[in-house]
């Protein structure tokens, strides 16, 4: 207090103005909504395609203890999620840009691409990254497109994570851990709270062969599974697909506790064949070995480029403004 005392009168109020407008840009800063890019082009030429990404924020939610794994949900960051299934166009693309092929069912371009083998769908997605100039989500130290990973260990320190050795902690795109998956599809942002099922509800869609309107999913037996863009209504935070069309791959093992690159992945979602309900449901996960390929399990994946830690930046058009009119001010102001 005594140093405030003795400034002039003239250079309190400039230390004023700069004091306003530094909390203008903070403001700014903080009001920034951490946000993704809604459509990511990948590839080039005739090879590009896009995801659409839907970001899924209300990060540090508390967990659901209603379903499986439980607790289940809980996720402490804003992500994005693909709005849509792979589809075997991308896959097909991805096979016309390099080396590796991946191979899968074939339905039509905006089918959801099935019969793809969680290695072959992380492959997938090391390519987003470093075509990108990224850095790769998973260990491949051998060749195969259908070899297992190894997992990240202490001596990889740029990106081992101890608390997921599946992923990269520098990876940008990465398939859904469990927690991501499920927030993603059970978690309703308007009220805080969790659903048994994918439209919101704790009773389950209607079934339908296809289409977008609300609370319908693609299952009960229909004759198999429609673009990806068709797979029914949306979950609260508009993603398609989550409960019905096709099942899709988690990133890590089905108990959660088996930290090798051969353990069973998670897979959940229901697909169009299901006829119960449940199989859809919160309470309902099932597994596979990552080196098999399912003609009903398919995709999608996660941008998780809000948790390296970079701050959003506001338009410096605006910095330079309120700089420009707190020098102007103080000019005014400073005494002669």
């Amino acid at each position: 207090m005594k140093t405030i005392k003795h400034f002039s009168v003239g250079h309190r109020k400039c230390l004023r103005v700069l004091s306003v407008s530094a909390w203008v840009v903070a403001t700014i800063v903080t009001m920034a909504p951490t946000s993704f890019a809604g459509v990511v082009t990948f590839g080039s030429g005739v090879n590009a395609f896009t995801v659409d990404f839907v970001t899924i924020g209300n990060p540090g939610n508390a967990a659901d203890t209603t379903g499986s794994p439980n607790p289940a949900g809980a996720v402490a960051y804003v992500y994005g999620i693909g709005k849509f299934e792979v589809s075997e166009d991308m896959v097909n693309k991805f096979n016309a840009s390099q080396s590796l092929q991946i191979t899968m069912d074939s339905r039509g371009a905006n089918k959801p691409a099935t019969s793809v083998s969680w290695n072959e769908a992380a492959r997938f997605v090391n390519w987003l990254n470093t075509s990108k100039g990224g850095f790769a989500a998973y260990k491949f130290t051998t060749p195969g497109v259908n070899d297992n990973i190894a997992l990240w260990t202490p001596a990889d320190k740029l990106d081992y994570d101890p608390n997921n050795r599946y992923r990269s902690k520098r990876a940008t795109y990465a398939l859904p851990r469990d927690s991501e998956w499920y927030k993603a599809a059970y978690y309703n942002p308007n009220d805080s709270t969790f659903y048994d099922f994918t439209n919101g509800r704790n009773t389950a869609p209607t079934p339908v062969a296809g289409g977008v309107l609300d609370n319908t999913a693609v299952y009960g037996g229909q004759l198999g599974p429609v673009n990806v863009d068709q797979a029914g209504g949306l979950s609260p935070y508009g993603v398609m697909g989550l409960g019905g069309n096709v099942f899709e791959w988690e990133e890590r093992s089905l108990n959660l506790a088996d930290l090798t690159g051969a353990a069973v992945r998670g897979v959940r979602g229901g697909f169009w064949g299901s006829l119960d309900a449940d199989v859809k449901s919160s309470t309902v996960r099932g597994g596979r070995l990552p080196g098999n390929a399912f003609q009903a399990v398919g995709f999608r994946v996660v941008d998780l480029s809000s948790t390296t830690g970079a701050v959003p930046e506001p338009s410096m058009m605006v910095i330079g403004m309120v700089f420009g009119l707190g020098g102007l001010m103080a000019k005014r102001r400073m005494p002669k």
